[in-house]
């Protein structure tokens, strides 16, 4: 903790939440916060799980668990109770925290969290592991993953090392949640390393997002999922914006035209990173130059067998889960399609590996049915399954009716590549990530409702 996180002078900002927050204030809360956790029976080698949402107290407690010699166990604050107490008793954490009181609305990004400790279980953590994770389940149930201290290190490391992360000094608009990989490590953790200033938007939306650019003079680079590229690429600035440096996104594949229209409104980079909870950043392209590929990160290997991506790591991450074809001797196996170059070591993902389906015979690529369909115009996402035939899911940006759909899809794409059943949603369920869930029963359900 002192070593890669508290370094730096104690008066350099950590957050602007509109207030500063130094490292001085941070280190201060952060004691008491533990001393509240080691009261409520929180031991080394414990566990304390964490159910707050994006805030200054899901912060100061994430570090003092750490710095308590204990195990943090992430829960998204949107799993319901009956998700979050499946997990408690699967992990048995000595301490649960909670908010007792939150202030702010639906669309704030980090809100004002009065958090109480209640003791849960005296057991020891059920892994080595310094985080506990939940994927998020976009197409499946959830996996739990568990990461050591010494991989998380390797990774705020890594982190120093790609060209065009910013830099001591800099400042990352905060858009993901810091309960899952990209928001955590790739925000929080590096952050609090390299001495980047760490600004959460007052609200969700593109416009408290160009203020937050805006309300200081340093660089900026915007961290965040394709759905925030969407809310900026619709946003129209109202001046000129010189510290904006770049946007850099995660999660699932950027539509070509949600690309083009966010780098034909502002004029920088849109970097790609792709990673797993399991592995964190695997390969990124922060100045846009390969898309869709992406170059491994420093000390990454990737690898393709049989159309899928291999991934280097030592070993499982996975808590009880004994898989071989997700782990294996040192690799984990992605399930996500895609080809590494011989020549240049560029990796391009497809999507997923189930996303190849026969239709007569034919080979059928889902995710290239999926590209389609979401880059019509009037289309605002798209989520392409099988389902007993080709069936889209699609989230219109106005007025749209299947019959128009149809017709425009028949212009585009071969006929036994066209989806058999469309539905138009006025939503799309999505993970907590923001990622579009792919579950055919979520989906279902969500046309029936």
């Amino acid at each position: 903790m002192d070593d890669v996180l508290f370094t730096g002078r104690p008066t350099d900002v950590c957050f602007r939440l509109p207030e500063p927050i130094d490292r001085a204030t941070l280190r201060r809360l952060v004691t008491a916060a533990q001393d509240r956790l080691t009261a409520a029976g929180l031991r080394p080698g414990g566990a304390a799980a964490l159910r707050l949402p994006p805030s200054l107290a899901y912060v100061v407690n994430l570090l003092a668990t750490w710095r308590a010699g204990a195990q943090a166990i992430l829960l998204d604050h949107r799993l319901t109770d009956h998700e979050v107490d499946l997990a408690l008793l699967r992990l048995t954490p000595q301490v649960v925290v909670a908010p007792l009181r939150t202030g702010g609305g639906p669309l704030k990004v980090f809100v004002d969290v009065t958090e109480g400790v209640t003791r849960y279980a005296d057991r020891p953590a059920v892994s080595g592991h310094a985080v506990i994770q939940l994927s998020s389940g976009s197409t499946g149930p959830s996996k739990v993953i568990g990461r050591t201290a010494a991989d998380l290190v390797a990774e705020v490391h890594r982190y120093t090392r790609i060209d065009g992360v910013a830099l001591p000094g800099e400042r990352i608009i905060l858009l993901p949640s810091m309960v899952h990989v990209l928001g955590l490590v790739g925000g929080l953790l590096y952050g609090l390393h390299a001495g980047v200033e760490l600004v959460p938007p007052e609200r969700l939306s593109g416009d408290a997002v160009l203020a937050a650019i805006s309300a200081g003079s340093t660089p900026a680079t915007v961290l965040g999922v394709p759905f925030h590229i969407g809310l900026l690429a619709s946003t129209r600035p109202t001046g000129p914006l010189p510290q904006l440096r770049r946007m850099t996104t995660g999660g699932e594949l950027v539509p070509a035209a949600v690309a083009r229209a966010f780098t034909d409104r502002y004029g920088v980079p849109l970097g790609n990173m792709y990673g797993m909870t399991e592995v964190g950043v695997i390969g990124t392209d922060l100045h846009g130059s390969h898309r869709p590929s992406i170059a491994p990160a420093p000390g990454i290997e990737v690898r393709e067998s049989g159309g899928e991506l291999w991934v280097s790591c030592p070993a499982s991450p996975y808590v009880g889960l004994s898989d071989p074809t997700r782990w294996s001797d040192g690799w984990l196996h992605t399930r996500d399609a895609g080809t590494v170059d011989g020549d240049t070591g560029l990796v391009t993902v497809r999507g997923r590996l189930d996303s190849q389906v026969s239709v007569g015979g034919m080979k059928v690529d889902l995710t290239e049915v999926e590209a389609t369909v979401a880059e019509l115009t009037g289309v605002a996402a798209a989520v392409v399954v099988w389902d007993d035939g080709i069936t889209a899911y699609v989230q219109p940006d106005g007025p749209l009716s299947e019959e128009t759909l149809d017709k425009l899809l028949a212009e585009r794409l071969a006929g036994y590549k066209r989806p058999r059943v469309l539905h138009l949603l006025d939503q799309l369920p999505r993970t907590t990530t923001g990622k579009l869930v792919r579950s055919t029963d979520a989906l279902r359900s969500a046309a029936i409702s």
